[in-house]
């Protein structure tokens, strides 16, 4: 009766839900297919498994499916911020697989747009620093303005205008002066330009000043930094430019790039598979660098190692040196769907605004397949 009851339930519902609550069919693998699956084992010589296992019937003789479906992800699928500041943020990104993981870190190096100095108009250099290495310097600089507010030139055909180009003006000069010989130019002397009814000598003007718009009265472009040296000029010397800021990606030229570094590893999973005790666990807390081990007292004047800070593992396999015993001793895995992310803004962009940008790329990507393929 309850057997029939069970078929009238899922006769308007998926066939595979029917199937996969049958007491017959397995909810899950073996627990040593299981630890090949989700770990990648970490041995002395090399690591091992470490591929990950896509295809659906991979375990179709054990009844357990493996195929990728969308309710499984949505429930395991997790982001955990560790760690914020103002130019980085760490977190764990749980339950995805390695490749949608590389995804986000492509995308935050090479298509992420930010603002930077493109071309630059020198009216007057007479310091040592040729113009091709200066106007170089110039591009590198972190600009901070939202890209998000700013079109991409072409999109204009490549006319210049307030809402596709930041223009910057320095004009510095060292006074010819006994006691100092010498001035540094900084990047504090670098200004965007706010005159647009004054005729500079170099050609451009906009009708109107950024400054001027509502979207940038509370905070105008200007460079990030203002601690980064430019120049060095003698006395009598003297440097005067015009710089454009525009919108562009990673890409294209690493200027673009909004951030310093972007990396993942694999959360590090450490396993004592024996007792270590006393003298030993002594010499396997001193062996690790990272502190990863710690030792506690388990009565009876005995003192056993444990593991304390795992997430502080390098993977250098110090612990595991020093003979077969060791390795009989200690585990050390790799957990395949969880990825701890650091990334490190150069300053144009918060370090989760980044990110955020970096999930609507991916999902404008998906989108355009999508419409490719209906």
């Amino acid at each position: 009766m309850a057997e029939q009851q069970k078929k009238k339930k899922y006769e308007n519902e998926d066939a595979l839900d029917y199937i996969m609550n049958l007491k017959s069919v397995p909810s899950k693998l073996p627990e040593h297919l299981q630890l090949l699956k989700t770990r990648v084992l970490c041995n002395n010589d090399a690591p091992q498994h470490t591929d990950t296992i896509q295809y659906s019937g991979a375990y179709a003789a054990l009844g357990v499916d493996n195929s990728l479906r969308l309710d499984n992800f949505c429930e395991n699928f997790k982001v955990k911020v560790n760690r914020l500041t103002d130019d980085t943020i760490e977190f764990d990104m749980i339950g995805i697989d390695p490749a949608l993981a590389n995804a986000f870190r492509r995308i935050l190096i090479a298509e992420v747009p930010t603002m930077a100095i493109e071309r630059v108009y020198i009216a007057n250099n007479t310091s040592l620093i040729q113009d091709e290495v200066l106007a170089h310097r110039l591009g590198l600089i972190p600009i901070s303005a939202d890209p998000r507010l700013f079109e991409y030139p072409e999109n204009a055909g490549d006319e210049k205008n307030e809402k596709n180009t930041i223009v910057f003006k320095l004009h510095v000069q060292c006074p010819i002066n006994k006691e100092d010989k010498t001035r540094q130019t900084r990047i504090t002397d670098f200004k965007a330009k706010r005159n647009v009814d004054s005729k500079p000598k170099t050609f451009t003007s906009f009708s109107c000043s950024q400054d001027s718009l509502p979207e940038f009265s509370s905070n105008p472009p200007r460079p990030t930094y203002l601690d980064i040296k430019l120049a060095r000029l003698g006395a009598g010397q003297e440097i005067e430019l015009e710089a454009h800021a525009v919108k562009g990606m990673g890409k294209t030229h690493a200027k673009w790039s909004p951030v310093a570094t972007a990396w993942y590893r694999m959360l590090p999973e450490i396993v004592l598979l024996k007792d270590v005790e006393d003298k030993l666990a002594e010499e396997l807390v001193n062996k690790c660098l990272q502190h990863v081990f710690d030792i506690e007292d388990i009565g009876g004047g005995k003192r056993k190692a444990t593991v304390k800070n795992p997430r502080n593992c390098t993977l250098c396999r110090e612990c595991i040196r020093g003979g077969k015993e060791w390795e009989d001793r200690i585990s050390l895995r790799r957990v395949k769907g969880h990825f701890i992310f650091t990334v490190e803004s150069t300053g144009a962009l918060p370090p989760e605004v980044l990110f955020t940008e970096a999930v609507k790329i991916l999902e404008d990507k998906c989108e355009r397949v999508i419409a490719e393929l209906s």
